[in-house]
């Protein structure tokens, strides 16, 4: 389960990130304990009081406003995910309903499993974890037979970090590497009390370095779109773009969707897929 350090844990690694001098304040190399703003640099940055800010990254302040809030993700110069993230965690609600079964659900809907079959590009339906709920031919052409895998390894995490045949296949591992545990960390704070969630980044924490790092670091990252390049054991070197859209009435199930550009050499080789 998510504990209760997770802001102050996110807000302490953004604190980290900033080099003082860029900010307005003296380095004073060799006096600074912690690498980064100190707290009260920070509090002074988002015009709040260091108490103040402390209660925050303590866990201790949620009540904090809009505002407040948005001038701590100036000061730390957080991107759209991070700052959404921000906010997630300084004003837990209360558990969202669990769509978990829903989107099993809606992934085994006879007609997602038609609308996957009729896309002739390869395309798959995941939940909010990543797992491959439900897939079509070509999917399995470009990345592997998910029926023929067990079902706790349909898992586009556990895929790219833990099985080293299918990771090797991304020239991109480290920006693969970021986006899967970027999605994940997202998904738990949306999510703190989703068992099979924190038993699977309890896996990929013991099994991956990538994954270690990048979890340390509080990667958050959303993609709905982008390029993807992978070396294919028959067809080549591929560079595919994908499409990620979600089901207005499963909001937990996502459909991913590769294509690639018109007259390519990645279009033919998507062809054959389709055949195969």
């Amino acid at each position: 389960m998510q504990s209760r350090g997770e802001l102050g844990d996110f807000l302490r690694s953004r604190r980290a990130r900033i080099r003082p001098e860029d900010v307005g304040f003296a380095s004073g190399s060799g006096l600074r304990r912690v690498p980064g703003l100190r707290r009260e640099e920070l509090a002074h940055l988002a015009g709040v009081s260091i108490d103040y800010y402390v209660r925050l990254e303590q866990g201790r302040n949620r009540s904090a406003s809009d505002a407040v809030l948005g001038a701590v993700a100036a000061a730390l110069r957080l991107d759209e995910d991070e700052r959404a993230h921000l906010f997630r965690l300084a004003r837990p609600r209360k558990p969202e309903p669990d769509h978990a079964r829903e989107a099993v659900d809606g992934a085994t809907r006879p007609g997602v499993r038609r609308l996957l079959d009729w896309i002739t590009a390869p395309a798959l339906a995941m939940g909010r974890r990543m797992d491959v709920l439900a897939w079509n031919r070509p999917l399995c052409a470009l990345i592997t037979d998910f029926a023929a895998l067990p079902v706790a390894e349909r898992n586009l995490c556990r895929l790219h970090l833990l099985n080293d045949e299918i990771g090797r296949r991304y020239p991109d591992r480290e920006m693969i590497a970021r986006e899967a545990v970027g999605h994940l960390r997202i998904a738990a704070g949306r999510f703190p009390e989703d068992p099979e969630l924190w038993r699977l980044v309890d896996e990929l924490n013991e099994g991956s370095e990538e994954f270690r790092r990048h979890w340390r670091q509080h990667t958050v990252r959303t993609k709905s779109h982008g390029l993807k390049r992978i070396d294919h054991p028959e067809a080549g070197p591929l560079t595919l773009s994908y499409e990620i859209t979600h089901f207005p009435q499963d909001p937990e199930l996502s459909l991913l969707v590769y294509t690639a550009a018109p007259g390519s050499p990645e279009e033919e080789a998507l062809r054959v897929m389709a055949k195969a």
